[in-house]
């Protein structure tokens, strides 16, 4: 029977921060200067974030500072001679200058809510995005990239900070120690998996990267292994994650997801007419006593209906969009890589039946039934993902899965995939805020920060992969 752990960042909250108090109460003779501190700059569909992590880099335990979140909906509206480069799937237009406003703002606030320093605290900053499913090229995506960049700076964080370091004697001296720059170089490798070669096969590439790392990162928080092979799922707004193998020293992205997640519940919660029609998501309802009084039944049967609108597969070729996200299916297959992907209708064409699903069972049941709906929803849609992959057979043995993401982890949501996962995963690893993680993870990755005694790259019971890669780049 496969187990199951639930972790979250929040469980190993470290506040307040600063170099000279954080060496008491976490822990016996260790010292400030051996926390990594990295802030996640997150611009999504639904909610743009900055989380601010802490990482032991002795035990590669990474701790919880900040999480400050805000609404994407809610960013301000384009000012007079502001060009639209873009929108979210929401259809919330996005200029430079609001992202970069939006950005800074957010950032500002999480670092007086941890009290740390820019200056003297904060180590490292990855920028991230989820929202590519309204842009028409990849030269748009770079507009919101440059945006990204653009709101750090206004926050005052150096550019220094943002990009990795090219030796040892590079980086503070107080990071010196830790760093493996001067026995090996980054190479684009994030604990040990390589994306797939060539050109990019879906738009958000990068958030699977990280929810990958950071599903790693926070195994380290139980006895499970989760190194490779792996599998990965994020159910942010849009569906992000990866499969990847066993190879050694670099395992392969064999396997991708994309297209819409958290849509598809955002779509059905629409039709209570008890959030914003534009921008409202289930998580402006969601509580933790929403489930109480559920009718169980009922909401799997109206989960069964609202799953007729939804199209689980691998993506076929030809296809430029799926689940409006751009992928681009023949560099994907070229790369030997299964794209694997959920839509609604085509493109999201049949959001507008979901939101009638949404609207009878709010007139029919209740907002109880409505949030179990949501629940089997999710979870079946891990399940047709999960017998997809199978059936393309790109699972390897041994594989651990790992799901994050608003839409996968909330409510009853992780005990009915555990449910569904059991024939195919011995174990499975529910991670809040694994792109969070994540991107402290590959902040480390970029500066050669590995814990050799703890690996985090490799294989399941295998060594550290060091000595493998130091052998490869002297190739």
């Amino acid at each position: 029977m496969a187990k199951s752990r639930y972790i979250t960042i929040e469980d190993a909250k470290m506040a307040p921060f600063t170099r000279k108090t954080v060496g008491r109460g976490y822990g016996a003779n260790l010292r400030p200067d051996e926390y990594y501190v990295v802030a996640s700059v997150e611009l999504g569909n639904t909610t743009t974030k900055c989380i601010l992590t802490a990482t032991n880099l002795n035990t590669s335990r990474t701790y919880l500072l900040d999480k400050t979140v805000k609404m994407t909906r809610d960013i301000r509206p384009p000012k007079k001679g502001e060009k639209v480069f873009g929108e979210t799937v929401w259809h919330v237009e996005l200029t430079k200058e609001s992202v970069a406003d939006l950005v800074k703002d957010t950032i500002l606030e999480s670092v007086k809510r941890s009290q740390i320093s820019i200056e003297d605290d904060l180590d490292f900053v990855v920028r991230s995005t989820g929202v590519t499913a309204g842009f028409a090229s990849p030269k748009e995506v770079g507009e919101l990239i440059i945006a990204l960049a653009d709101g750090c700076l206004d926050a005052e964080i150096p550019p220094g900070k943002m990009s990795p370091s090219i030796s040892k004697e590079s980086l503070p001296k107080k990071l010196q120690e830790f760093t493996l720059l001067d026995k090996v170089m980054f190479d684009g490798a994030v604990v040990s998996v390589i994306p797939p070669t060539g050109r990019a096969v879906v738009a958000n590439e990068m958030e699977g990267e990280l929810v990958t790392a950071g599903i790693k990162a926070g195994a380290k928080w139980t006895e499970i292994d989760y190194r490779n092979p792996c599998v990965s799922m994020d159910f942010g707004t849009t569906l992000a994650g990866r499969i990847v193998n066993n190879d050694e020293p670099y395992a392969k992205t064999i396997g991708n997801f994309c297209g819409l997640a958290g849509a598809v519940a955002d779509s059905i919660i629409r039709g209570t007419e008890k959030v914003d029609k534009r921008g409202g998501a289930a998580l402006d309802l969601y509580t933790k006593d929403i489930l109480k009084k559920a009718d169980w039944k009922a909401a799997e049967e109206f989960a069964q209906r609202a799953h007729e609108h939804v199209d689980i597969r691998k993506v076929p070729e030809g296809r430029e969009r799926f689940g409006t996200v751009p992928v681009d299916p023949q560099a994907a297959y070229d790369a030997g890589t299964t794209l694997i992907g959920c839509d609604i209708g085509k493109d999201g064409d049949a959001i507008p039946e979901l939101t009638k699903i949404g609207h009878e069972i709010i007139e029919s049941t209740d907002v109880h039934t409505l949030f179990a709906t949501l629940d089997h929803v999710s979870a079946t849609i891990v399940k047709r993902l999960i017998e997809e992959a199978a059936d393309e057979g790109v699972i390897e043995e041994g594989s651990v899965l790992g799901v994050t993401g608003r839409a996968g982890i909330t409510g009853r949501k992780p005990e009915l995939i555990l449910e569904f996962a059991q024939p195919y995963f011995e174990d499975v690893l529910f991670v809040s805020d694994a792109l969070a993680m994540g991107a402290a993870v590959m902040a480390r990755c970029m500066n050669s920060m590995g814990t050799p005694h703890i690996p985090l790259g490799g294989r399941q019971g295998g060594p550290c992969i060091l000595g493998q890669r130091r052998k490869l780049q002297q190739r």
